[in-house]
């Protein structure tokens, strides 16, 4: 028979309750204490049985991270950093990929799987100003990732899209070069990360005291390697002048830097690239590329102790709170002269 809660005391010479404080990680527990019950654990193979202790408790010590999907090499490495930051907390993560559709993404918030859960990291993609009601009327604790011209009563952890961009870009005019290309657009966005980024690559421009040239915007949708490398070919088929490439993620730029290597264009010499997101590849590409890194581990760390925060104080005043994370530029041999 399995090993009980009572069988550890025993082993141990303690009481259950000292069992289940030493179990739960409670502070007052002296180490001697703490070592002879771990030691009894250790002997017996006791499992402490979480299903039952959280129906008790009411906790099931897991969140849910909520993702567009796994094959953003960002929101992979996100979820890595997050399982990493709950880990720390004692908390389990479920990975919830949502795909790259609203309807989806929507689907999954109001999904029965969102209310079984202590609390939700969501990375919005495509809610806009409509759906402040969703997100106002779940009972889950949500800490909302990313960043929208939207206005959600929910804390938000943002990551800067636009100053960021805005940051890339006038690293290549203080390089030199005039002919730069918003990689990434999304004509039809406008709250979105696509939307945020192209607003920081027209401040940069018209900061430097240059116009803004709709034929150097360049769509790419979604943003994967191929669509990139597909969207860099038909801009060099148009034969449209540029010298300069800021791609709204690392994924695209590392496909456009391919395109452009096949018909010669040499980077940074004739086109200098910099990308967004500072993906682990970005270091180890030919040549390794320049991006903006957006703080990601402490993206992951903020955002899991302010919804750690909200589980445990869950009769605190609400008042949302909106945390903007730093950014820095790792410049690279794709911008370096």
């Amino acid at each position: 028979m399995a090993a009980t809660m009572q069988d550890v005391s025993v082993l141990a010479g303690v009481s259950v309750k000292t069992v289940s404080n030493v179990i739960n990680d409670h502070p007052h527990v002296r180490e001697q204490t703490r070592r002879k019950v771990l030691d009894a654990i250790d002997v017996l193979g006791y499992r402490p049985n979480f299903l039952a202790r959280g129906l008790r408790s009411g906790r099931t010590n897991v969140i849910s991270l909520m993702i567009p999907n796994l094959r953003n090499a960002y929101f992979a490495e996100l979820a890595d950093a997050v399982m990493m930051a709950a880990t720390e907390r004692g908390l389990a993560v479920l990975i919830e990929q949502y795909g790259l559709d609203r309807r989806q993404e929507i689907g999954a918030l109001r999904h029965p799987r969102a209310q079984t859960v202590d609390g939700v990291l969501h990375s919005v993609l495509a809610l806009d100003q409509s759906d402040v009601e969703l997100l106002a009327e779940l009972t889950t604790p949500v800490v909302l990732l990313g960043d929208r011209n939207v206005d959600v009563p929910r804390d938000h952890v943002i990551i800067a899209n636009t100053a960021g961009v805005r940051a890339a870009t006038e690293h290549l005019l203080h390089a030199g070069r005039r002919r730069i290309v918003a990689f990434g657009a999304h004509p039809a966005d406008v709250v979105g990360s696509a939307a945020l980024r192209l607003d920081g690559y027209r401040q940069a421009l018209e900061a430097e005291g240059l116009p803004f040239d709709p034929s150097l915007v360049v769509p790419v949708d979604p943003w994967h390697r191929r669509n990139g490398a597909d969207a860099m070919r038909e801009l060099l088929a148009q034969g449209t002048p540029f010298d300069g490439v800021v791609a709204f993620n690392d994924a695209i730029a590392l496909g456009a830097l391919r395109a452009l290597q096949e018909v010669g264009r040499r980077v940074p010499e004739d086109v200098a690239v910099i990308g967004f997101d500072d993906i682990e590849e970005t270091e180890y590409s030919i040549p390794s590329l320049s991006t903006i890194d957006p703080g990601r581990e402490q993206i992951a760390r903020t955002a899991v102790d302010l919804l750690v925060r909200r589980i445990e104080h869950p009769d605190e005043a609400f008042v949302p709170e909106r945390l903007p994370m730093p950014f820095r530029l790792v410049e690279r041999e794709s911008t370096r002269a």
